[in-house]
């Protein structure tokens, strides 16, 4: 495919070129494409920032969309709304979102391809329909895209932070303040790959807001807003402020229960084998223009750990 570069793309990167020529791509395929030597300008291969020059020839060889291997199976998902555009979806505690590494089938994913078929091919090949992620621990709302340019109009939200999604959590209170923002950068533990950590002058920044709505000693019923969504955010962010969730065994503090006596006979921390943090609320604009908004109720092992320590009813 052979294009000339528009008068107002003078001076513009390539790959914002790019995108703006194909919308229904992400920029990190378009970055794809110029890396694999699929872009050429009068001719000679560029890099993602090189500049443009109006009139300049733009010759793009689009490759096939790829190959998805993620094989569709009967697993039982919770599906609060579908349509031609989009699916949101009620994700259970221990659920895991897509196939990866320990996890190769039995997920969220799998079980969308075998009720809906095709999903949207923006981003990674084994990620079809995937904008954005929660823990397999962490219960709550997620939104997939069933057409690519449902996929981009949600990914440029999420980009934007305009999303609103709020979280409830159980945490240790050591003294939290009524309410605040948590704001750090955001990257890979130096020393073990499987955690994160904002103790780093390095990374991706990390926003949270919280806000205290009942405080349950030795606890605090917590509501979470995200202004980024970085992997593990929250779970960070409140472990390295001091105030670990509840039943968190990868960030959180192993401490004995001593009262109610009840819990002390429950096991880990409270009776939870996960954390308790949940994504009660998600809300984003449709392809179509309509704001949407979702609440999902606290699940019943979250809510009876509230109740154990004397919270009021949800």
């Amino acid at each position: 495919m052979v294009l000339a570069v528009p008068a107002e793309a003078e001076g513009t990167r390539v790959d914002r070129v790019l995108a703006d020529l194909f919308p229904d791509q992400s920029r990190s395929r378009v970055a794809a494409w110029i890396k694999d030597g699929r872009v050429l300008i009068d001719g000679h291969p560029v890099r993602p920032s090189t500049a443009v020059t109006a009139g300049q020839s733009l010759e793009v060889d689009v490759p096939a969309p790829p190959r998805v291997d993620v094989a569709p199976q009967p697993v039982p998902i919770v599906v609060v709304h579908a349509d031609d555009a989009v699916i949101v979806v009620d994700k259970a505690a221990g659920q895991v979102v897509h196939p990866g590494a320990g996890n190769p089938d039995g997920t969220v994913l799998n079980g969308l391809l075998q009720r809906f078929g095709a999903l949207s091919n923006v981003g990674a090949p084994e990620r079809p329909g995937v904008v954005h992620r929660i823990d397999a621990g962490t219960s709550g709302l997620l939104v997939f895209a069933r057409t690519d340019a449902a996929h981009q109009h949600l990914a440029r939200q999420f980009s934007a932070h305009s999303v609103e999604r709020v979280y409830l959590a159980l945490a240790w209170d050591y003294g939290i303040q009524d309410a605040g923002t948590l704001e750090t950068c955001h990257a890979r533990h130096p020393k073990d790959r499987r955690r994160f950590t904002g103790a780093t002058g390095r990374g991706k920044p990390a926003i949270t807001h919280w806000k205290v709505l009942e405080r349950l000693t030795p606890c605090a019923w917590l509501e979470l807003r995200l202004e980024t969504g970085r992997t593990h955010q929250i779970r960070v962010h409140l472990a390295e402020a001091g105030h670990p969730l509840v039943g968190d065994a990868t960030y959180g503090r192993r401490r004995r229960i001593e009262r109610p006596v009840t819990l002390r006979q429950r096991g880990f921390e409270l009776g939870l084998t996960r954390q308790a943090l949940h994504a009660a609320r998600l809300g984003f604009e449709h392809p179509d223009g309509r704001w949407l908004i979702f609440d999902s109720p606290v699940p019943a092992d979250i809510e009876a750990a509230r109740r154990a320590l004397g919270g009021r009813a949800t």
